[in-house]
């Protein structure tokens, strides 16, 4: 009997993810998610001010919050824990959050090919509809750790078009 890997799980990934390392130090919250899509919270606190004068979380953790939902959307479209690396995430803010309120962010990954995954998203502070930011982004995906040998692109290949 092969022994195969679980499936990536991002509400199991994010009981480790939202508690270790800058997402947990962010304090990023797992909310949902569906098979090519992840949604994370970032609450406001006064630590992550943009402005000392004004209530309104800094565009930073922001990014870090979209990044985050980004790499944990297209683990959950692969179905697997593999290394990736952020090439271009375009962050085209709306307007500023609201006073004193949290950021949720939700991201789709919408392509991957052998080498790369699309992803886009949204953040918004309570209503999708009247966003904080668009996302868009390309990530290249790598077929094996680089610590542990030679990097292999080709294995692990994704499930859009080479």
């Amino acid at each position: 009997m092969a022994n195969q890997a679980a499936r990536f799980n991002p509400a199991d990934a994010a009981k480790f993810f939202t508690k270790h390392g800058h997402s947990g130090w962010l304090g990023l919250a797992y909310r949902d998610h569906g098979e090519n899509w992840v949604e994370l919270e970032l609450p406001w606190r006064e630590d992550l001010l943009g402005e000392e004068d004004r209530a309104v979380l800094a565009s930073g953790p922001i990014v870090s919050l979209m990044d985050m939902a980004s790499g944990m959307s297209i683990w959950t479209t692969k179905g697997d824990f593999t290394p990736i690396a952020t090439l271009d995430l375009r962050v085209d803010y709306q307007r500023p959050a609201r006073e004193r309120s949290a950021v949720i962010g939700r991201v789709e990954c919408y392509r991957t090919t052998r080498s790369a995954a699309f992803v886009r998203g949204i953040a918004h502070d309570g209503d999708p509809d009247d966003p904080v930011a668009h996302v868009a982004g390309v990530f290249m995906t790598i077929g094996k750790d680089p610590r542990q040998g030679k990097v292999d692109v080709a294995s692990s290949a994704g499930t859009g078009d080479e």
